[in-house]
């Protein structure tokens, strides 16, 4: 009798215990979809070949409740990433209006979602649009319990300067903490979004954040993403974009927290002469597992993009990457670029890489590449003829494998404490 691939689980359960007052029949009819893909998906096996290297065993044995308000007040400082005068700050999946700074900004609207679904009739046909369910179970589960979430809009033309940062704060033990994030960034408008994802400190929840965004014709969007949650949480995610023509979507992902983590992150080309940059950083150590699963969809003629993904990973620790770039039979002229190079610095880590390229146009050009290796005697045997000592040459030259992609993100604020963080994930003392 062969094993079933879905693990025995009350998550579900979850769905029926979120309390919530009447919405309107077309996001009831949005949650009734996402509860009926998650209840007959489940929890999946490493029988399923998406989740082959990542067991969730540790996700099924919790009897989950939903997500609750969390403080109003934390003992510690949450951490800024810039210093922009625009900061939002989500607890538990909650925008907390006391902790957050929305100054007034020409172009720019920065709500709590569930505001936004009474007061802004568009966005339904925008909510759900850009978010696959199918083959998604926890992005459906999302869909059916979450209870606030976070709206940005930039009207045609906008110009944000300042950064927009959202920090997601998870607090407590044993819950379903479900963000949602939707992002419209219309024709010609430009701003820069960070994303952090901290916890008020060893809590114990299961996030599941969806994050949608929508980038217009000649949009310009930088969008900074770090997933630095306590080691005691587990973290599933879906981040998923739809780019019109003439548009460049710059994103980051710095994977650090999380005992389990997940990221999927699924990009759509859906215009001509279209920039996309997919990179990403994750650092794992200890007894993490950090799994990360991208797709460039590239459906029409002349685009570009470009991926680098940097994974290093010491201890016990685990990390998978899965990248696939998809070549429509109508994308002539693309160029499309992946690298993922990861460097294990303990014989008991383990690396599981999977780049893909499905090509079905005959005029592209398309290249991927994977390595897995440790740090180089040369370089090592360089810097310690010149006096510093091993474990410090070691950090550096680790740092600087990883710093290759945190260069490129151009607010100079944001790419310096990023760079911090890193050290310090990395134990590297800067003696400041």
């Amino acid at each position: 009798m062969s094993k079933p691939l879905v693990y025995e689980s009350s998550l579900a359960s979850v769905i029926d215990l979120v309390a919530r007052e009447q919405e309107p029949g077309w996001l009831a009819a949005l949650r009734e979809k996402g509860a009926a893909i998650h209840r007959e998906s489940g929890v999946p096996t490493m029988r399923q070949e998406e989740w082959k290297y990542t067991a969730l065993r540790p996700v099924a044995s919790v009897d989950w409740q939903p997500g609750e308000p969390g403080p109003a007040v934390f003992e510690s400082e949450l951490g800024r990433y810039s210093d922009s005068p625009i900061r939002l700050v989500m607890v538990n999946g909650r925008l907390d209006r006391n902790l957050s700074e929305i100054p007034a900004q020409p172009g720019l609207t920065a709500m709590s979602l569930r505001d936004a679904v009474y007061e802004r009739p568009g966005i339904e046909g925008l909510l759900g649009s850009v978010a696959t369910l199918e083959g998604f179970t926890f992005a459906a589960l999302n869909t059916a319990v979450f209870v606030d979430g976070l709206f940005l809009h930039l009207k045609a033309g906008t110009a944000v300067e300042p950064v927009i940062e959202v920090v997601h704060v998870t607090s407590g033990q044993g819950m379903v903490v479900a963000p949602r994030i939707l992002v419209v960034a219309e024709d010609g408008s430009t701003a820069k979004i960070v994303e952090h994802y901290t916890s008020d400190g060893p809590s114990a929840n299961l996030t599941i954040p969806v994050t949608e965004v929508i980038v217009g014709k000649h949009a310009n969007i930088e969008h900074v993403r770090l997933q630095d949650e306590a080691v005691t949480n587990m973290h599933i995610a879906l981040w998923q974009t739809a780019q019109a023509g003439e548009s460049e979507y710059r994103s980051y992902n710095v994977a650090f927290g999380g005992s389990l983590a997940r990221l999927d992150q699924n990009i759509v080309l859906g215009g001509e002469h279209i920039t996309t940059r997919l990179d990403g950083v994750v650092v794992a150590n200890g007894s993490q597992v950090i799994d990360n699963h991208t797709k460039l969809d590239h459906a029409l003629p002349n685009c570009n993009s470009f991926e680098i993904y940097k994974q290093i990973v010491d201890d016990d620790a685990t990390v998978v990457f899965n990248g696939k770039i998809f070549v429509h039979q109508d994308a002539q002229k693309t160029d499309a670029k992946q690298t993922n190079q990861a460097l294990l610095l303990s014989p008991n880590a383990t690396i599981n890489s999977k780049p893909q390229l499905e090509i079905f146009a005959d005029d592209v050009k398309c290249t991927h590449g994977a390595t897995v290796g440790q740090i180089e005697e040369t370089f090592r045997f360089y810097m310690r003829s010149r006096g510093i000592p091993k474990a410090e040459a070691d950090a550096i030259l680790v740092y600087a494998f990883a710093a290759e992609v945190l260069e490129l993100i151009s607010d100079e604020v944001v790419r310096e404490r990023l760079e911090r963080r890193l050290y310090g994930k990395l134990g590297i003392d800067l003696g400041v």
